[in-house]
């Protein structure tokens, strides 16, 4: 599903892939479902293609939601509310406990956090890609 959710550097918020143009998207906000155009040399992210780093291997973010979701037990988070950047470090610790201390910065963690929050807030509740077509099952019969 955040496959075709779109973060654009220099945009506040999270955009909607409505659809292509030549040399652009066509985005819709999330917050306000003002549509707009995002060009070629608009820095253009799907969340689908962000993962973070782990101890072991990098973990894609729609299971970094799931986490936090889990931990928020599906609500909104106050991220100001948590505190300074150690009690942010430390509640994302609880909710992603092998994330990678030295290399996941704090604004990384709030980033992530505050997406969240957006995507919840525009109803969006399943972070898992869909499993598109799945092979037909053939059964053939033996004689």
């Amino acid at each position: 599903m955040i496959r075709t959710i779109l973060s654009i550097a220099g945009k506040p918020g999270l955009f909607k892939l409505v659809s292509q143009g030549k040399n652009m998207l066509i985005v819709e906000s999330l917050s306000t479902g003002k549509r707009t155009p995002a060009y070629a040399h608009d820095k253009v992210v799907s969340l689908g293609d962000i993962s973070i780093y782990t101890t072991e291997e990098d973990k894609p973010l729609a299971d970094v939601f799931d986490a936090v979701k889990a931990k928020a037990e599906g609500k909104a988070i106050d991220v100001k509310g948590i505190g300074d950047d150690a009690a942010v470090r430390a509640w994302f610790g609880e909710a992603v406990p092998d994330f990678d201390r030295d290399r996941v910065y704090t604004n990384d963690i709030r980033k992530v956090l505050n997406w969240y929050n957006a995507l919840l807030a525009a109803g969006i509740t399943e972070y898992q890609p869909q499993e598109s077509e799945e092979p037909a099952q053939e059964s053939e019969s033996a004689d």
